[in-house]
């Protein structure tokens, strides 16, 4: 099992920058794809970003140019990086780590508030 965890949700205004964490457990993380996805209320749970075990990226397109998703396997941490945002970023914000080998299995953190408003 991994245990995972974000941090960093805050309120921020329009047009702020605000960096989130998480932390996972294991020795495995390198081997995992990892993501961030988030959800508003009302809405799916949408990809906002994600980078593989060999670190290639994916971003939505609504976060592109705006946000970084980048990992230290070192220290089994994922961050984001959000620039420029607006209250559509709004959500609550989850960390995912997915393991793509063997039967893939997807571990969840409890997520983290993100507000953007004025």
């Amino acid at each position: 099992q991994v245990q995972v965890m974000e941090s960093g949700g805050e309120s921020v205004q329009p047009g702020g920058s605000l960096r989130l964490s998480c932390k996972a457990s294991g020795y495995l993380f390198s081997t995992y794809d990892v993501g961030w996805y988030r959800q508003a209320p009302g809405k799916q749970r949408e990809l906002v970003a994600a980078i593989t075990s060999d670190d290639n990226t994916n971003y939505a397109d609504s976060v592109k140019g705006r946000f970084d998703v980048s990992r230290d396997n070192a220290k089994n941490m994922l961050y984001l990086q959000m620039g420029s945002l607006k209250p559509e970023d709004t959500a609550v914000y989850y960390c995912n780590v997915r393991r793509t080998w063997g039967t893939p299995k997807d571990y969840w953190g409890q997520g983290t508030q993100v507000t953007v408003s004025s």
